[in-house]
């Protein structure tokens, strides 16, 4: 056999080259789809956080709106008047439903639910696929 022969032998056909190049950006696709649902996924956890602890404020202003009417009913403390021991119970369930709302909407504006990185590495994808096709 001739040298010429065996170069050819150990050629792929473009078929296997089509063929294998079809596998490589089916793999590098399904990689990026996984990677914008890691970071969506996560977002959402933050977004959730936030979501909750809202909700966890807007049950403490409801007990304090409860605690501000029993302020007028009730007669507690020996030190100060009925009404005063009351309020003070109000007023403190209020800065902690403001202390929950500020966390919440921290929360929620630090939340990233787009999937930047993903965006980013697609982008590099392309850019590499454009410059070994020569587009």
């Amino acid at each position: 056999m001739s040298r010429h022969e065996d170069l050819r032998e150990n050629e792929r056909t473009i078929g296997q080259l089509v063929a294998d190049a079809s596998h490589d950006i089916q793999g590098i696709i399904k990689s990026e789809v996984a990677l914008a649902k890691a970071e969506v996924s996560e977002g959402a956890k933050v977004m959730g956080k936030g979501v909750g602890l809202l909700v966890g404020a807007g049950v403490l202003a409801v007990f304090g709106l409860t605690f501000l009417f029993h302020t007028l009913a009730r007669v507690i403390g020996v030190w100060l008047p009925v009404w005063a021991g009351y309020l003070i119970v109000t007023v403190i369930l209020f800065i902690v439903a403001a202390a929950l709302a500020m966390l919440g909407r921290n929360a929620l504006n630090t939340a990233k639910p787009r999937p930047e990185k993903a965006i980013a590495q697609a982008q590099l994808t392309v850019d590499a696929v454009k410059d070994a096709t020569g587009s």
